[in-house]
């Protein structure tokens, strides 16, 4: 076990750290990697450097995007319930669409749009699947899973079940699920006081693994070089195991925050979701004073995420020691 201030900045870093990278992956949210280098040739190092287009034009510079809203819509249901329902989460989407929803992604929107979301989330998700082919496993729900990661983090079974849950509101394919419980049994390895890399991995793809086998070979198989996952190619874009080997090849290849986050959103792609999920596990290691400075202080939205996160903690705390 960690002591209370370890814990409290890790879970500080984890919530911030999301933030933060998908702040700063808007920056070349759906851009080529060879186009990066023409657009930024001085690099991307803090918000201020997003350039204003079309697209980032939707937000503020320093301003998280749909990625850490929805994160927040699970907190925010945990916050009101004091507990963590289907049901509620499902209440926060539904208002969160309601109230303008930027950057809301396809798979999202039509479940969120469907009659019987609100009484019947899973299955309508499972509906909204099935007509895909079974072949739809976007990465709508690993970007916000990592609070769940938190919630409950004492009781690996109690993660993995919330991860699995929480997902199948809106993604029912279970490379979603996987890849949610992946990142959320990481974070809570963390928070129990776990550092070796390899047995939290080993962790996490074991609860993974019973939704999709083929997870243990593709974590355990990363290249060294991150340019080799071609982040940035545009038909595997917004794929769920895009952002998650992103995310686990930041956590294992970098040597901090900074470094791990700038190599995720230089390579182009969905840069803000692979930001935020390597974000949330970056923060988990490192820990909130790992994270640069300039980078938390100029987060727009800042202290209406720290007011949250401290709510949060209040309440992870009064049920840990009841």
């Amino acid at each position: 076990m960690i002591n209370k201030i370890l814990l409290e900045s890790k879970i500080r870093a984890v919530l911030f750290g999301q933030a933060c990278g998908d702040a700063l992956g808007l920056a070349t949210e759906f851009m080529p990697k060879r186009e990066i280098s023409k657009a930024y040739p001085n690099g991307i190092l803090h918000y201020r450097d997003i350039q204003v287009d079309e697209h980032t034009e939707r937000w503020e510079k320093g301003e998280w995007t749909d990625d850490t809203d929805q994160m927040l819509c699970i907190m925010d249901a945990i916050l009101l319930e004091e507990e963590l329902t289907a049901t509620g989460v499902a209440q926060q989407l539904l208002n969160w669409l309601e109230n303008g929803a930027r950057g809301i992604g396809n798979t999202v929107y039509d479940v969120l749009t469907d009659q019987n979301f609100l009484s019947q989330p899973h299955e309508v998700a499972k509906n909204v699947w099935e007509k895909s082919g079974q072949n739809s496993a976007a990465n709508g729900a690993v970007m916000r899973t990592s609070v769940l990661g938190v919630w409950e983090y004492y009781d690996l079974d109690k993660v993995a079940q919330n991860a699995k849950d929480i997902c199948q509101i809106t993604h029912y394919d279970p490379r979603c699920v996987a890849s949610c419980i992946v990142v959320c049994i990481i974070i809570a390895e963390y928070l129990n006081g776990k550092t070796d890399q390899a047995t939290m991995l080993d962790t996490a793809i074991s609860y993974a693994s019973s939704f999709d086998p083929d997870i243990e070979s593709l974590l355990c198989n990363l290249p060294n070089d991150i340019a080799q996952l071609h982040l940035d190619e545009s038909k595997s874009i917004g794929y769920t195991y895009k952002a998650l080997s992103a995310a686990i090849w930041a956590w294992q290849y970098t040597s901090s925050f900074q470094s791990g986050i700038l190599k995720v959103i230089h390579e182009g792609g969905d840069a803000d979701t692979n930001a935020a999920v390597a974000g949330a596990l970056l923060g988990a290691k490192y820990g909130f004073r790992g994270i640069p400075l300039s980078w938390t202080k100029d987060l727009v939205g800042r202290q209406q995420l720290e007011d949250k996160t401290t709510k949060f903690i209040r309440l992870i705390n009064q049920r840990v020691t009841l």
